[in-house]
């Protein structure tokens, strides 16, 4: 990554556990950062945290490309992956998550995965999408 973590605490986005299901690491630098990322993550050599609507993303994209079966067993994987903590929805956070799309003009999910991150305090965000980096709140280390 070309960016430090700060203390390696950091908000983790969707994209970096639907990258390694759905593409093959001949694709690109994207699935090799993904899975690295999640080698750091279970070894304990970061403390990450997500948005429950990250199981919703993973299972959605899952089901739509590989079928019903695969993404039954990906979103059990991924409620069971080791380190990984899960931010709850709740009315404070999409509260702020319309602010967030008021201010910055973001979809919906990115407004909660954002105001997510806001409410644990981190400065952080693991992604690969692009749109966060007009939100001042927060930096995003891309994949590649």
């Amino acid at each position: 990554m070309k960016k430090k973590l700060k203390n390696d605490l950091a908000y983790v986005d969707a994209n970096v556990f639907v990258y390694p299901v759905l593409y093959s690491e001949d694709v690109g630098v994207k699935v090799t950062k993904a899975k690295e990322i999640m080698r750091r993550i279970e070894e304990g050599e970061l403390l990450v945290y997500t948005s429950t609507l990250t199981w919703d993303e993973v299972v959605w994209a899952v089901r739509k490309f590989m079928g019903k079966e695969e993404s039954i067993n990906q979103g059990q994987k991924l409620l069971g992956f080791i380190n990984l903590h899960f931010i709850t929805v709740d009315e404070n956070i999409l509260s702020r998550a319309q602010a967030l799309i008021s201010n910055y003009n973001l979809k919906p999910r990115d407004a909660i995965h954002i105001s997510s991150a806001i409410d644990r305090k981190l400065k952080t965000i693991i992604s690969d999408d692009m749109d966060f980096d007009k939100v001042k709140e927060i930096v995003r280390i891309p994949l590649a």
